[in-house]
């Protein structure tokens, strides 16, 4: 199985994390996913992130593929039902997803962020002034008017929104491509600056 960024996975067992974290143990256990995070080692393990409360509790980790026994991608939770079933479907972001359901897309696009974790586990980790973290999946490259016509339904959602574009090689703010024509593009061997994102990576890397 091949996971991707922003997948969240169910263990068995622990992470190796890469370092202590002294609020890990009270605020995370196994019951709870982990997210799929940009790293690479050539043993086949696979980089996780686990989070906190706040913003600055995040921890990054590494588990072997038979340590994951579930695997939600972040399509999955973009659906009106799962939307709609959430404790959360009344909140500002839930009702703005619900929105984004209502149109057809010429991809795949997924919920991601402290949304998406409250989607999957019904942790009380979102409310009204949330932020809506989205993805679509882009393994070719897509239209302008089409990426414009999604910013635009975006913009009057009635909460703030994110949206990443993942290619094959890596990730990137769609708002950064649309405006710049280049961007900072997160692969799993670190970003780099580009204006080709759907090509192999050749330019400055940060």
């Amino acid at each position: 199985m091949q996971y991707r960024p922003h997948d969240l996975l169910w263990l068995n067992s622990e992470p190796v994390f890469t370092r202590q974290y002294s609020w890990l143990h009270q605020r995370w256990s196994l019951a709870q996913p982990v997210v799929v995070r940009r790293d690479w080692r050539n043993d086949g393990a696979i980089p996780v992130g686990v989070r906190g409360k706040g913003r600055g509790e995040r921890a990054a980790g590494w588990v072997m593929p038979e340590q994951v026994v579930g695997y939600l991608p972040p399509e999955a939770l973009a659906t009106p039902a799962h939307i709609g079933n959430s404790p959360f479907a009344k909140q500002a972001p839930l009702l703005a997803a619900a929105q984004l359901c209502q149109h057809t897309w010429p991809w795949v696009w997924g919920i991601t962020g402290s949304t998406g974790f409250a989607l999957a586990t019904g942790q009380a980790v979102l409310h009204n002034d949330s932020d809506l973290d989205l993805v679509i999946r882009a393994p070719v490259e897509l239209e302008h008017e089409q990426l414009i016509a999604w910013l635009q339904v975006v913009a009057h959602l009635g909460c703030r929104a994110d949206t990443q574009v993942e290619t094959p090689y890596g990730g990137f703010s769609l708002n950064e491509w649309l405006r710049d024509g280049r961007v900072l593009l997160k692969t799993s061997t670190g970003p780099y600056n580009t204006s080709h994102p759907w090509q192999p990576v050749t330019g400055e890397r940060f």
